[in-house]
């Protein structure tokens, strides 16, 4: 591939983690409304709850994935852990943790978006899968789960965001260059 298409990985994958820390905000903030009880109400998410889901892109995107892409680990926490039960430090990890993708991708080097990625998976098999295109799943889940909970949200009556992509292409801090 050429480096001029390595930067034009390295930049659209900019702007997803910038999406990515976005809709997070944005989601949050509007969950930081719901009580405690529809918080925690199980509304049949595979997750369960919002709780159990935003500790599932806990997990997902920060505890196995971030430490597979920035170390080259393979850490084991089942995907249903509850990690984090506190509501606030919850709300804190998951924005912390979405405002570290960037820099991550900013240190990559161009020859990073040609080759692959290699863990151990959760059942402890190795396996070896395209760079890129696995940096992808990372954000497409979490647009996926944040697209459960603001259904969740609707359902019981509570504010949801717009967290569509353009949206965010519309934003003043989505023409910030890193």
């Amino acid at each position: 591939m050429s480096t001029t298409m390595n930067r034009g990985w390295a930049a659209h994958f900019d702007l997803l983690a910038r999406y990515n820390a976005w809709a997070t905000d944005r989601l949050l903030g509007a969950v930081q409304a719901v009580p405690d009880a529809d918080y925690r109400r199980d509304t049949g998410l595979f997750f369960h709850s919002i709780h159990g889901t935003l500790n599932h892109l806990l997990v997902g995107e920060h505890l196995l994935w971030f430490v597979r892409f920035a170390e080259g680990a393979s850490p084991r926490v089942a995907l249903d852990a509850e990690v984090e039960p506190d509501r606030a430090r919850l709300d804190a990890r998951l924005r912390e943790g979405a405002a570290r993708w960037a820099p991550l991708i900013a240190a990559f080097a161009e020859d990073r978006w040609d080759g692959t990625l290699d863990y151990t998976t959760m059942r402890g098999t190795p396996a070896s899968l395209p760079f890129a295109a696995t940096l992808a799943h990372v954000f497409n889940h979490g647009t996926h789960h944040r697209g459960q909970i603001t259904a969740v949200l609707t359902a019981l009556g509570h504010a949801s965001p717009e967290l569509d992509l353009v949206y965010f292409l519309q934003a003043p801090q989505a023409q910030a260059t890193p």
